[in-house]
């Protein structure tokens, strides 16, 4: 395959990027699973207290990504990239980090608008410091859910793009997130070709 060497991201945008995508990926399956508990047993307040528990955790990891975005920049597109694809790209990426922002961020609350609060991986009770509230915990949580569908909405758009660069265009953009293997290519501009 003939691709262009580009500018890559900092090891520690790359080493975040895999790590969020694959504690959501086990976090949206988790979700699925605790459907098929049924409610008011026990089992189902141990792992919807651990699904709550991880939540909070890889929210802070995408506030820790989030943070390293903005402080540091991202490597340029090609300069061949059509402008509606750049539009496309800065439009789907804010939308990313909204979803995984409004994922916990929903969780949390509804849990502080319930009597159950979180028990933190069922060690540490965290009291919620709302009201038990049906309204505003359907509204929270309804929002959890919605963020939930959208986020894996979005990143089926991003998994197709992706795809496409690499089957369509062949123009290693990939290669910018992908994390390293061997000795680091030199940087080489966008329009001469390396064999990879």
């Amino acid at each position: 395959m003939v691709a262009a060497a580009y500018p890559r991201y900092t090891t520690v945008a790359i080493v975040l990027h895999w790590l969020i995508a694959l504690l959501l990926l086990g976090q949206f399956a988790f979700g699925l699973a605790l459907e098929d508990i049924p409610r008011g047993t026990p089992a189902r307040g141990y792992y919807v207290n651990l699904h709550k528990s991880s939540g909070i955790l890889i929210g802070l990891l995408i506030l820790l990504r989030l943070g390293w975005r903005l402080t540091h920049r991202p490597p340029p597109l090609p300069e061949t990239t059509p402008g509606w694809q750049r539009t496309a790209a800065r439009i789907s990426h804010i939308l990313l980090y909204a979803c995984m922002l409004a994922l916990p961020l929903s969780g949390y609350l509804a849990s502080n608008f319930s009597r159950h609060g979180i028990k933190f991986f069922n060690v540490v009770h965290w009291m919620p410091w709302g009201p038990d509230d049906k309204t505003w915990y359907a509204i929270f949580n309804g929002t959890h859910h919605l963020a939930a569908l959208l986020l894996a909405l979005l990143v089926t758009v991003h998994v197709l793009a992706v795809a496409k660069h690499m089957l369509i265009d062949r123009d290693g953009l990939l290669l910018r997130m992908w994390p390293c293997r061997g000795k680091p290519a030199g940087q080489v501009p966008a329009h001469q070709p390396v064999e990879n």
